[in-house]
């Protein structure tokens, strides 16, 4: 394995300032509407779909087409920084397009994903549905089902799927249903729902704390009828895998959790990008802030603090870089996808909560961002699995034994 190098090429680094210039231009001077509306904000997308930001291509660029792994956390942190709820739904179809890539043939990879994104003059949305009413992080109790009608060979998925990004509104939706109910996560595989499917509708859009701006809604599966060839993979790979677990030997794939895997240095960096963008604010507030005489930050007590702040941003980027590039590799050993999703979430929120204990009762208030930041971080010690249950795949992953 080739040396973890933290050294960015030079199309990195122009990748950097090309979305942070967005970012600064575009996405961060909206955050405060589109975080009051709780709409999805269509004139942004079309904005990044002009630039080549929102798309296929660029999905591509950052993930399939770089060897270090790191274009991705890059451009994740700067757009993050910008504006959480904006940046997700900018990259909510990314997680769709994930599912496709881990579990489909070339062939579907194909088709499918540029159907997740539309072009610049008709945009598209993807989503990925996974988490249930009564399972999200266990994914072993999903009942979503899919019956496969061999005469016809159709594809029949009934369910209900929750927190769903995109869900509803999505032209394309990844569905995960179990296939053969005996194997818990093991007998569940893939699906793609092609736009206008009858059968597929939105159930409740969810009000939430934070990342407004991104759709969040169940998905309602009645009947819905999907021919085989929209089951990612194949019929036979699928009939294969599900033989050999019947045989006592061990699943290697499990689509919600295989997406879950690769996309989580993606969702730190993520964080990290608000965490950044909570510092920056409050550092300058503390030089600005002039108490008793003096800027406040030449008190130690604020000083102390944003110093504070400042390491746990860098130690949080160093442990997200090295995890995306042992991803790109695949090579994990001890979790350390989970350790960065983990530790990322907890910085997120730690520093988003000073920011605000900075500004004083100015942090509380929306004439300043960092209450809405505050609120944003608060989703990454939840989503794509809990602080809890990373560290349970930690645990896991360092002991080598089933932890409980």
């Amino acid at each position: 394995m080739a040396e973890f190098s933290l050294q960015l090429s030079e199309d990195q680094l122009q990748l950097q300032k090309w979305v942070h210039d967005f970012a600064e231009e575009v996405i961060r001077p909206a955050g405060a509407e589109w975080d009051r509306r709780e709409e999805t904000p269509w004139p942004i997308l079309e904005e990044a779909a002009k630039i080549g930001l929102y798309g296929w291509e660029f999905l591509a660029e950052i993930m399939m087409n770089d060897k270090s792994g790191l274009s991705s956390p890059v451009a994740m942190e700067e757009l993050f920084w910008g504006d959480a709820g904006i940046g997700m739904a900018i990259m909510g179809s990314g997680l769709a397009a994930a599912g496709i890539a881990a579990a489909g043939t070339p062939e579907q990879v194909l088709e499918w994903v540029p159907q997740c994104y539309g072009t610049a003059d008709d945009i598209k949305l993807g989503a990925f549905a996974a988490s249930e009413p009564d399972a999200g992080s266990d994914v072993a109790a999903y009942r979503t089902r899919a019956v496969y009608e061999e005469a016809t060979d159709t594809w029949v998925l009934n369910g209900t799927k929750t927190w769903i990004t995109n869900g509803g509104i999505a032209d394309i939706h990844v569905v995960v249903a179990v296939v053969d109910p005996k194997l818990g996560a093991a007998g569940q595989a893939s699906f793609v729902v092609p736009p206008g499917t009858a059968g597929l509708s939105q159930g409740q859009k969810f009000s939430k704390h934070g990342i407004r701006a991104s759709h969040t809604a169940e998905v309602v599966l009645n009947d819905v009828r999907v021919p085989g060839s929209c089951l990612l993979g194949s019929k036979e790979r699928l009939d294969e895998r599900l033989a050999k677990v019947r045989d006592g030997q061990k699943s290697t794939s499990q689509g919600a959790m295989q997406t879950f895997e690769n996309t989580r240095p993606i969702v730190a960096a993520q964080a990290l990008g608000i965490a950044r963008a909570a510092y920056e604010y409050s550092l300058q507030y503390a030089k600005d802030r002039v108490a008793f005489g003096k800027p406040i930050i030449k008190n130690q007590s604020i000083a102390f603090m944003l110093a504070d702040m400042a390491t746990e941003i860098e130690a949080t980027r160093l442990l997200t870089w090295r995890a995306a590039w042992l991803g790109k590799r695949k090579g994990f050993k001890h979790a350390e996808g989970s350790m960065a999703k983990m530790k990322a979430g907890r910085t997120a929120v730690w520093v988003t909560e000073r920011s605000m204990q900075i500004l004083g009762g100015a942090g509380y208030v929306t004439d300043h961002p960092v209450e809405r930041w505050h609120r944003d971080a608060k989703i990454y010690d939840i989503f794509e699995g809990t602080e809890q249950i990373q560290q349970l795949v930690i645990s896991r992953a360092i002991s080598g034994l089933r932890i409980e």
